[in-house]
Formats: structure tokens, C-alpha cells, sequence
């Protein structure tokens, strides 16, 4: 038994570099890869040829080691300052299982005059280790300049970024285990440092960790063919083909604790060739004794054509996967996931046994140079580099604000920023969005959860809906909800000033559209002169300071003291037909059959109402009703941008109501609306179920399609034969193509879910999980039994949050009955 000092390969920790005891120097770099499922097939080509490129900047007698750790870890909640609902939603994904990754890059120089180490000749058995050689200060500054060459093209791919660790990352301290220390004991990156027994002999064990090494060391156990990409089955169709990383099978979806160590050998290549050049006339000589050594003549020929007329960098490679488990019931289940892996890139799992500890002890960080290389193989830069793992898991952004989505593999919420972050890093021009999904894709489910998200951080909300999609939402939050029924028919007062409010040239203009709007027919002209009466009798009316402002004391102001003026004046009635006014407004007037409309005593002070529902789906074919409500809506959520700060969010959803809303000639405020909504810290969102309606309406391709940089896909199966139209429509490209038709394929049994597609502006897309807590269930839900459920409980128990909560204790209690 040997203490760990006394074979422990690394001498010293200094300037973020190690050295090790047979003078090897070693950088070593964190590495931020592009994150899973979201790389085309153009992309994952172009990052395989910066790797090559990177590699070939590497100067000879140097090793790149490639090390990707995953781990199994669980989502840990924060229950701080949290509202009912997000309260739930952190108890709902506390301790989420899934695989967290960290990758490392390390960079070995070896010595000019090393002697290549076999599985014998380990420094793990060799009784002593002394230093070959001690190294200069010009060979340090040129290793350094070569590193950051390295980094300098990786980063300029655009797809990856290089941190170098420090003394303290790579040594550790005594709070933090440094990448020696995480290696050696088998430690996640947040566990407290502590020392483990490691068990060579018969077994591979670190602690109470039980390790299995699984070795890509030889080319007949390799796949016939490598690439850049691989097709992922599971989320492929018939006309769109998944890709994914060559060796994501045995990185992030390998669901099992294991580091994934990536090994390339650069020697001097004039040798390599020579010596195989060599090998070669070796077998000639021998090739009429056997047909083996012939083929491995030709192979050996074939090897150095491509290298001398490709201009080829000859490199030795290994690649190994550690995986580990301390529960003795999941030994079985662990090796049939590796081997399984490994299969699926057509390749010959092998379990090392003997070998294990020698190459384990070769992926200490810095310890590259002791690699026993009989265990490695001669390849070329280019197919070596196939074999590396390109991605990482779905990143959380740091924005404040943003809506918590699911990552796609595991479910782990993320936090996403659709709106700031994007205009920042000048991403998207604008925060509009577009939603589509077909009736039954959760569409409504969704915008339910991108709305509370919104409101949660401080944003004023106006709906416009057909379908009480956002009954629940808006009582839930204490919203005003404008519906329309016979016996409580929707009713506002657009002519009130609320104390903090001013009548302002904006609120004059909306209350004069209005009244114009009441009076003439969409093709019915507006004289100049009919303009001007209306403003006089609106300035008039206000300056006669009304006990109560609304429509019945406007009216008898025109009736009354602006009727006299006029008829005094003796304005002619071509000019000015006051009768005429007087006598279409009469059904607004008190006892007229619209005299609920505008004379509304509560729900008065829409500006300062954060949440406001306008329900227009029994009155969207209602000639009369319609158009006036729709003006009404367009002036408070107008009132707002203009009025609200600055700094306060300001959002307008318009659900299937955009259809109404256009045909009745307000197509122009929309496109008005659109264009901005982004000066005012605003955002305009749109919903549609129905392909042809955007087709089909100029107002949709022209102003909101053209305008909205983020736009939200759900399930679009039911389509996928007229895909094509929409993506020409939208500027889908065929990788995000690739992504919505992946959606919801593959999902997670256990898990109640449904997968939405977001794009920024084709430049960042992305399928996430939208998952939610039963209690934001039971808040968004559309179906009329379960709506109905929490109306009666919300009357038995007289608050919605304790009714929802007692649905779900019932449920739970179901459940486990």
C-alpha cells in the first residue's frame, strides 16, 4: 500500500499552471459549450472544423485532454419572497432529479526528449518519480502563447466559451475541492472537500463509489463511420431529421454519473510518418505470408495518402468513460446503460479491468503525460475530433425578468428572459410576441403561465379574449374581468378623470374617436367642421366642471347649454347636424337600450389596474357593441404606454379577438400598436390557433408577423403536412422546422408536461417543458368542469388561494388512497 504523496504526479500549483513531476506543463480551461438540441446540422460541421483547427494550433510533443463530467444533482428550492404560486412551484420541482455538467479543457506540454509511458511504466508503479527535465521561462511563455491561441480561435467560432482556472480552481482551498482534488475523490463541485480510500486491487473504488472504466482504445472496437452529427431517432420525423452530437449518447443523454475523458495525442508528425512508413514496407515484406498483414499494408498505405494529400495531422487518440454508483442495486443498471450507449454510435463496448487504475490515474488533471500508450490508437485529427462532446445543458439566464420553463431532458426549471436580455445583446429589435398553437396544444395554458410571470414582476397586463381563457388568472390576481352578459352586461366610462389622472390632448382625442365612431358608419366621412364641434363641446363640457363625469351628463350638456350655443351661433346643419347627433347618440342616454355602456360607476380607474380582462366573446358579431369596446380597450392600454413610467412594463394580449378586431377596421391601430409599443418598455403579444387566418389576413403578415421577434410555436403535429406554409410565412429556418416537429415525441411518462417552441428572432430557438405546479394548474385551467370546481369552492371557502389549495391537498389525498 502506497501513500498518495508518494505517487502523486503533480509537483507543483503555480501562475494557473501545473506542473507535473516529469516536467509536463498543464493549462487548464473551463469550457461553456452551445447548449443541447440546439445546434444545425450547418453548425455542428462548422464546430467540428474549429475544434480541428484549434487542435492543429497545438505545437508537437502536446497532449489535449477533454474532460466532461456529469453528475447526478437535484434542484434544490428557494422558498424566499415568494408569492402562493411560485411558493408552489419551488415546493412542486424541489429536488428534481437530473444530470448537471461541467467541462474541462486541459492542454499538456511534454518535454522534447519524453519517453512514452505504457500501462507498466505508470508513475502509479514505478517506486520513485524524479523530473526528466525542469522547464524554462521562454518554454513557459510559448506553451502560455500557444493556449491562448487555442482559446483565441475556440471563442471566435462564436459556439463555446474558454475561462482559465486559477491556482485555487485547480488546487482547491479549504472550503473548495479543486479539479485535483474533484477527480481524485470522485467530488461534485459544491461538495465540501473530504478525503476517500481508493481501492485499485480487483476493483475500481473510490469511497463507497463503485467505478467502471469503459475504453474506445482500439479501431476494430470503433464505428465504421464518425461524423459531426448523428440522427436522434426519438425526435425525428418522416420529413425532419434531429441532430445531435456525434457523442451526445454518451454524454448528456447517458443518464448516469460518469466523466466522459477525451485524449489527443500530438506527436512530431514527420516521425509518425516515418515510422509508419516504415510499418508499411514491414508489411510488404510480410504480406505473401498472410492475408492480414496485406490488408494492414493497404490500410497503412491508404492512411498515409490521405495524410500527406489532405494535409492530415496524424494524432494518437483515446476516449474513456468512468462511470461510478454507490448503490450496489444500480451496479447492473449502470454497466447496461454505458454499454448500451456505446452501442448506439456502433461501437464495441469494452470494460477494462486490468488496465483501469493505470488510465484512471492517467485523467488526474495535469497527469495527461503518464497515459499508457499502448491504450490509444492512430487517427487523424479530423475523425478523432468527431468523437467529442459537443453540448451542454439548457442554460438559466440572470435576467429578473422572465418565465420559468422546463429543461427539455430532465424537467429542472430554467429561468428564460424573452423580452430584456434579447434587446441587450441585440438579439431582437422589439419584445412583441406571436403565439400559434392549434386548439388542444396548450396554448392558452402557456400564455396563462407567460402572463403570471409578467404580472409577478411588476408588468401591467390588458387582455383581450374570446373564450374566458383568463377568468381564473385575472380572479386570481384581483383583476378587473369586462364580460358581457344579459344580466350583467359590460359597461365602462370612458369620460371619467381619476385624482391622479389629467385630461390630457390624448384622452380628449380618444374620447372624441369614440363619440365620432358612435355617430358615423365606418364609410361615412367626418367633416372638419363636425371635428371641431366635437372638441368644442368636450372642452366645454369639462371647463362646466360635471358633479360626475360619464356619457348621460355629457349628453345633457349637448342637449342643453352647447345646444343653445349652437342654434345662437346659427351654425348650418351641412356644417354641424346637432339634431342628427343628438338623436343617434340617444340609445347611449340614460333609459336608451345601450345606457349601461358608458356610464359605468365602478371599475373606474383603469390606469392603475395592473390586471384587466376584456371578454369579448358574446359580443364580437355584435355591430354596435363591438366597435365601440374595442376603442375603449385600445384607449386604456394607449393611457398606459403614455402614462405609466417608463420603467414599468406594460403588456396587451389580444387573443382570437385580433380576428374581430381587424374586420372592424382597426387593423390600422394594430399595425400602429405593433410598431411603438417597444418605445413605451411595452410588448404586444398575439394568439391564433388557425393556419389560414394568419395566411389569409394582410393585417397579420404585415404587422404583427413582421413585428414580433419572438415568436411561440406549440404542438404543430396536426399540421405537419402544411408546415411548409407557415414556415415560408414566419422565416422558419429547417432547424427550428427540426425542433417543432420534435415537439412532444418523446416526453416524460412520469412527468405531466407539454413542450413549447420559442424562437428570437431565428437567431436563438428552443424547445422547453412547460410544467407547472397543480396549484398554477388548477389557476390556469380552461376546462369548464375544473373552472366550475374552483368557482364552488372559492364560494365555500371565500378566497381562491385557499380554495385552490384545498383542491389539491384533496387530490394528493386520492392519490395516495
Amino acid at each position: 500500500m502506497k501513500n498518495a504523496e508518494q505517487v502523486f504526479p503533480i509537483y507543483k500549483v503555480e501562475h494557473d499552471t501545473l506542473l507535473s513531476m516529469q516536467g509536463d506543463l498543464t493549462i487548464a480551461f473551463e469550457l461553456t459549450l452551445p447548449e443541447l438540441f440546439t445546434l444545425s446540422n450547418d453548425e455542428y460541421m462548422a464546430f467540428h472544423q474549429t475544434w480541428v483547427k484549434a487542435i492543429k494550433l497545438l505545437p508537437k510533443n502536446s497532449i489535449f485532454h477533454k474532460q466532461d463530467w456529469f453528475v447526478q444533482s437535484s434542484y434544490q428550492a428557494n422558498f424566499g419572497d415568494k408569492t402562493f404560486l411560485g411558493h408552489a412551484s419551488e415546493r412542486f420541482f424541489n429536488e428534481r432529479p437530473y444530470l448537471a455538467h461541467h467541462c474541462l479543457v486541459m492542454l499538456t506540454k511534454r518535454p522534447e526528449n519524453y519517453k512514452p509511458v505504457t500501462s507498466a511504466a505508470s508513475s502509479l508503479m514505478r517506486k520513485h518519480i524524479t523530473p526528466k527535465q525542469t522547464t524554462s521561462t521562454e518554454l513557459f511563455r510559448d506553451f502560455a502563447d500557444c493556449a491562448g491561441q487555442f482559446k483565441r480561435l475556440m471563442e471566435d467560432s462564436g459556439l463555446v466559451r474558454l475561462r482559465r482556472l486559477s491556482d485555487d480552481e485547480l488546487a482547491g482551498t479549504i472550503a473548495v475541492p479543486g479539479i485535483l482534488e474533484q477527480y481524485c475523490f470522485l467530488l461534485s463541485r459544491t461538495d465540501q472537500p473530504v478525503l476517500k480510500d481508493i481501492h485499485l486491487q480487483d476493483e475500481l473504488r473510490i469511497g463507497e463509489q463503485s467505478c467502471y472504466l469503459y475504453t474506445l482504445a482500439e479501431a476494430e472496437h470503433l464505428p465504421a463511420l464518425v461524423g459531426p452529427r448523428i440522427t436522434y431517432d426519438q425526435y425525428s420525423t418522416d420529413k425532419t431529421k434531429f441532430s445531435t452530437g456525434f457523442a451526445s449518447p454518451i454524454g448528456a443523454l447517458l443518464n448516469c454519473n460518469h466523466i466522459y475523458n477525451q485524449y489527443l495525442f500530438i506527436e512530431d508528425s514527420a516521425k509518425t510518418l516515418k515510422k509508419l512508413e516504415a510499418k508499411k514496407l514491414r508489411l510488404q515484406s510480410l504480406s505473401a505470408y498472410s492475408r492480414e498483414n496485406a490488408i494492414g499494408r493497404d490500410a497503412t498505405q491508404e492512411f498515409l495518402n490521405e495524410a500527406i494529400s489532405q494535409q492530415r495531422l496524424p494524432v494518437k487518440a483515446h476516449f474513456n468513460i468512468l462511470s461510478w454508483t454507490d448503490n450496489k442495486a444500480e451496479l447492473k443498471d449502470v454497466r447496461n446503460k454505458v454499454s448500451s450507449s456505446l452501442a448506439q454510435l456502433d461501437a464495441q463496448p469494452k470494460q477494462e479491468t486490468d488496465g483501469a487504475p493505470q488510465i484512471w490515474w492517467a485523467g488526474l488533471p495535469g497527469n495527461a503525460g503518464n497515459f499508457p500508450m499502448n491504450d490509444t490508437f492512430d487517427t487523424f485529427a479530423e475523425q478523432a475530433a468527431c468523437f467529442f462532446n459537443l453540448e451542454t445543458n439548457y442554460r438559466s439566464s440572470l435576467s429578473p425578468c422572465g418565465v420559468r420553463f422546463g429543461d427539455r431532458l430532465s424537467g429542472k426549471p430554467i429561468h428564460v428572459d424573452l423580452s430584456d436580455e434579447p434587446m441587450k445583446l441585440g438579439i431582437t429589435t422589439n419584445r412583441n410576441k406571436f403565439i400559434i398553437g392549434p386548439s388542444g396544444s396548450g396554448k392558452s395554458f402557456c400564455t396563462n403561465h407567460v402572463l403570471r410571470s409578467y404580472y409577478e414582476q411588476g408588468a401591467h397586463i390588458v387582455v383581450v379574449d374570446v373564450g374566458h381563457s383568463y377568468e381564473g388568472l385575472c380572479e386570481f390576481v384581483d383583476g378587473y374581468y369586462f364580460t358581457y352578459s344579459e344580466e350583467s352586461p359590460i359597461s365602462f366610462n370612458p369620460f371619467y378623470v381619476g385624482k391622479d389622472d389629467v385630461l390630457d390632448t390624448e384622452k380628449r382625442e380618444s374620447i372624441k374617436a369614440m363619440i365620432l365612431a358612435l355617430w358615423k358608419k365606418e364609410d361615412e366621412g367626418v367633416q372638419r367642421s363636425e371635428y371641431i364641434a366635437i372638441s368644442d363641446a368636450l372642452f366645454h363640457y369639462y371647463e362646466s366642471q360635471p358633479e360626475f363625469a360619464c356619457f348621460n351628463s355629457f349628453y345633457e350638456f349637448l342637449k342643453g347649454p352647447f345646444y343653445d350655443t349652437m342654434k345662437a351661433s346659427k351654425v348650418k346643419d351641412q356644417h354641424f347636424d346637432i339634431d342628427n347627433l343628438l338623436f343617434v347618440l340617444r340609445p347611449y342616454y340614460q333609459g336608451g337600450e345601450y345606457d349601461y355602456l358608458l356610464n359605468a360607476t365602478e371599475n373606474l380607474d383603469l390606469l392603475h389596474r395592473r390586471f384587466i380582462v376584456f371578454e369579448l366573446d358574446n359580443i364580437k358579431d355584435h355591430p354596435i357593441l363591438f366597435p365601440v369596446v374595442t376603442l375603449i380597450i385600445m384607449e386604456t392600454f394607449v393611457s398606459k404606454m403614455r402614462k405609466l413610467p417608463k420603467d414599468t412594463r406594460k403588456m396587451i394580449l389580444i387573443e382570437e379577438a385580433w380576428k374581430a378586431i381587424a374586420r372592424e377596421g382597426m387593423a390600422e391601430y394594430i399595425k400602429y400598436l405593433f410598431k411603438t409599443v417597444r418605445k413605451y418598455f411595452g410588448e404586444a403579444l398575439v394568439v391564433t390557433q388557425d393556419i389560414e387566418d394568419i395566411i389569409s389576413s394582410p393585417v397579420v403578415k404585415q404587422a404583427i408577423i413582421n413585428n414580433s421577434d419572438c415568436k411561440i410555436l406549440l404542438d404543430q403535429r396536426k399540421y405537419q403536412n402544411d408546415f411548409p406554409k407557415i414556415q415560408q410565412l414566419l422565416g422558419i429556418t429547417d432547424k427550428e422546422t427540426a425542433l417543432i416537429m420534435s415537439m412532444n415525441r418523446a416526453n416524460d411518462e412520469r412527468y405531466r408536461y407539454k413542450e413549447v417552441f420559442i424562437s428570437l428572432n431565428g437567431q436563438l430557438s428552443r424547445v422547453y417543458r412547460t410544467e407547472v405546479s397543480r396549484e398554477e394548474y388548477w389557476t390556469y385551467t380552461t376546462e369548464s368542469a375544473e373552472k366550475a370546481k374552483v368557482k364552488a369552492y372559492k364560494k365555500k371557502y371565500g378566497d381562491i388561494r385557499k380554495a385552490i389549495a384545498v383542491i389539491v391537498q384533496e387530490e394528493q389525498e386520492n392519490k395516495a388512497a
